[in-house]
């Protein structure tokens, strides 16, 4: 591979991201060309929109183009910024560039966790990289650091708080005490929501984002849609009330762990995403507002924890640069891309193991009528279906509406809970569909 002492990068997409790349170019030049070890040239940038005023930017000194086409084509462009989003036109775009032998760099979680495993052969086949650190938790450096910083362990579990939208709201209902509508609203007046926030707040976001970090902690590529998926409208002010009366927070977390054989009946992984009740002395559960944090145990480095910015214009595009300077090295020092430094399935890929085999600890809300007998009918359910009690809440006697019933359990399989809840809404003097809540890390 020659080396070439001039990289040329073209950028598709000049929106939040897109900008902030372009700042840090410009600002940091001399910097980073003295990190890559080249000089770094901004030879094009494509958008759909080339008169919209972006902060800080003075468009008519930039090399604008209204034809991502033509930056694909332009064989003096070494490395290619996909920053457009979505599933389409990125696809087309990223394998465009990969066939002419340009490395490319993307921040785009969903366009890798539905299509990321035929990218990746791509870009083996035509050798060239493709980096994509900003996808998942913004300015964090998670990507490198589970790709090349524990590669001399197997990863036991990770567990993550990988939406800053939903954690947003989670926190200002745990601070506040204030109904999940009302933050959602206020977070949407502050940009922390999106004005259609379906993807953040049902876990699509998060599972997108689960996905990728399958691949590659554990070498397993998961189905999309095989990814338990729970959002956090259902949480309501009172559980969250219930959770630190009981020593806990609600998070909504990201979760893969490798399954014991012994305890499931086969080796596998789970993963899954969904509301979570955590230890409040967790580290986990210090996570505030818009911040990201992961949780991660490796079985020779043992826990590790990340914290930082998930999104944002400059994070992000800190996390896009580190990838784009990555790629000037190897190009300007003549280092070819290696086929192992992508995502693969490994020698002895680890099937998934169903959510309904999996065990923790449950909070359960019973909306039940102040009936003599109702509690110990629900506990005989549960006892009936090998669940235990740990601790039970009750409030609200003597009156003649229903009330909540509120209950921690020890670990159970999640197949036995599933029945035993049915069984209880059905019961007769239960008003509502009973609310469950999947507990982590121990006891508070």
């Amino acid at each position: 591979m020659t080396a070439i002492s001039d990289v040329r990068i073209g950028l598709l997409g000049l929106g939040t991201v897109g900008a902030g790349v372009v700042k840090i170019l410009l600002t940091r030049r001399e910097m980073l060309e003295e990190r890559a070890g080249a000089h770094l040239t901004l030879a094009a940038i494509a958008d759909t929109d080339l008169t919209r005023a972006r902060e800080g930017l003075d468009l008519k000194t930039l090399p604008m183009t209204g034809d991502a086409a033509r930056v694909l084509a332009d064989p003096s462009i070494h490395v290619v910024i996909e920053l457009v989003g979505g599933l389409e036109p990125a696809r087309t775009f990223i394998s465009r560039a990969l066939a002419a032998h340009k490395h490319v760099v993307t921040a785009n979680k969903a366009l890798l966790a539905h299509h990321g495993a035929e990218l990746y052969e791509e870009a083996r086949r035509f050798g060239v990289g493709l980096g994509f650190e900003a996808a998942v938790a913004g300015g964090i450096p998670l990507i490198r650091a589970v790709k090349e910083g524990l590669v001399a362990n197997r990863v036991l579990s990770l567990a993550g708080i990988v939406n800053g939208t939903c954690n947003y709201i989670l926190s200002k209902m745990t601070d506040e005490g204030l109904d999940f509508s009302l933050v959602l609203k206020e977070a949407q007046a502050h940009g922390y929501a999106e004005a259609d926030p379906t993807l953040d707040i049902e876990g699509m976001d998060s599972a997108h984002k689960l996905q990728i970090l399958v691949a590659l902690a554990f070498r397993t590529f998961v189905d999309l849609k095989h990814i338990h998926t729970e959002g956090i409208t259902r949480v309501t002010a009172q559980d969250i009330d219930y959770a630190r009366e009981l020593g806990y927070r609600i998070k909504l977390l990201a979760i893969a762990k490798a399954t014991d054989p012994s305890a499931a009946g086969a080796a596998g992984v789970e993963v899954r995403v969904h509301p979570t009740m955590i230890p409040a002395a967790s580290p986990l559960a210090a996570v505030s507002g818009v911040f990201n944090g992961i949780f991660l145990t490796g079985d020779a480095v043992g826990d590790l924890m990340f914290y930082g910015r998930g999104a944002g214009q400059m994070p992000t595009a800190s996390a896009v640069l580190s990838d784009v300077v990555e790629s000037a090295r190897r190009i300007a020092h003549g280092i070819p891309a290696l086929p192992l430094e992508l995502p693969s399935v490994g020698p002895a890929a680890l099937p998934l193991t169903p959510i309904e085999a999996i065990r923790c600890c449950y909070y359960l809300r019973v909306t039940a009528q102040d009936r003599p007998g109702v509690l110990s009918r629900v506990a005989g359910i549960l006892g009936e279906n090998d669940i235990s009690i740990a601790n039970v809440i009750q409030k609200g006697r003597g009156t003649r509406e229903a009330v909540p019933v509120v209950m921690l359990t020890h670990e159970a399989r999640e197949r036995d809970m599933r029945a035993a809840l049915v069984k209880i809404d059905r019961l007769r003097d239960v008003a509502a569909t009973t609310m469950m809540i999947r507990v982590e890390g121990g006891p508070a």
